[in-house]
């Protein structure tokens, strides 16, 4: 069944589009990350505008998300008050963000700037994520307690000024470190189509040392709020959310995090990031091929300038 996308300007299967937001919702609940870093190379690969697929997969990655956190909030497995330090610096990071693709789009550089940013950003995160699950997984074979967060473990971070005590996750830590964190995970997050969520978490695990308990569902809340903002936002200056795109994405999507947050409590830390690691690695290498790859079309037509 074909359906006519007004903003794309492109016909897709409906039954196609519901079965990537089920799926990539399911992934978002299960690994506790917005989706997007594998939604926007969908949607990129089935012929969608790059631009058109970055605005519209943050509304997408919002819904998972909401219908994630709601999951994670009920097993009180949020802290608020350090979901409400990051959203101080992920709200201005969006905003600045969506201003930086406003600029690169009147340039004519996005949809380079775009593919070159997945390349970079999911090789490099999904060769570490995997490289140190894999570690994580043969300790425990061998009997080696494995342990995230040790107790009387700081580091420079831990040094900085202006604390605050996160009682739900019960660390002392400086608000600095923290607004940085939002700052560049709302930043990329607006440029790329991406919730951050496998960016976020392992640096809230091994950097400003989390628990583990409280880090999904508190990333969770950061990617719902910076996602909604960079929706706002792409909406009113580019023009570019499709809004039927958005909604099959987001009915999918919300279907799919409810399962995979689910699926997620059952399964191992290790396993969990050695899963994640190669699922954002093999997005980046399908990234870099397409980029190397002779097209089908050498020339095509397209609209000059950053005017909708």
């Amino acid at each position: 069944m074909q359906l006519y996308l007004p903003i794309a300007d492109i016909p897709v299967n409906i039954f196609l589009l519901l079965a990537m937001g089920a799926a990539v919702g399911f992934v978002s609940g299960m690994f506790g990350i917005g989706g997007g870093f594998l939604m926007t190379p969908l949607l990129i690969f089935i012929g969608i505008a790059p631009a058109v697929a970055v605005a519209s997969v943050a509304s997408h990655i919002a819904a998972s998300s909401f219908s994630g956190a709601i999951s994670y909030w009920r097993r009180r497995a949020i802290d608020p008050m350090l979901a409400l330090v990051l959203l101080c610096g992920g709200t201005i990071g969006t905003a600045l963000g969506v201003w930086t693709f406003t600029l690169l789009r009147s340039l004519g550089q996005l949809d380079l700037m775009i593919a070159l940013s997945y390349v970079l950003l999911l090789t490099t995160v999904g060769g570490l994520m995997f490289w140190e699950g894999l570690r994580s997984m043969l300790r425990v074979r061998r009997g080696i307690a494995v342990s995230l967060r040790r107790s009387g473990s700081h580091g420079w971070i831990h040094g900085l000024p202006i604390k605050m005590r996160f009682k739900r996750s019960k660390i002392y830590l400086s608000v600095i470190p923290v607004i940085a964190v939002g700052l560049i995970i709302g930043f990329i997050g607006a440029i790329m189509g991406i919730g951050g969520g496998f960016i976020l978490v392992p640096i809230m695990i091994y950097f400003l040392r989390v628990p583990t308990s409280t880090v999904i569902g508190t990333s969770m809340v950061l990617t719902l709020v910076t996602m909604t903002f960079a929706t706002l936002l792409h909406a009113a200056t580019n023009h570019l959310v499709d809004a039927v795109l958005a909604l099959i994405l987001m009915i999918g999507g919300v279907t799919g995090a409810q399962f995979g947050a689910r699926a997620g409590q059952k399964i191992r830390g290790e396993h969990l990031r050695l899963l994640l690691g190669l699922l954002i690695l093999a997005v980046g290498i399908r990234f870099a091929v397409e980029l190397v790859i002779r097209p089908d079309d050498l020339f095509t037509i397209r609209e000059a300038g950053g005017a909708a």
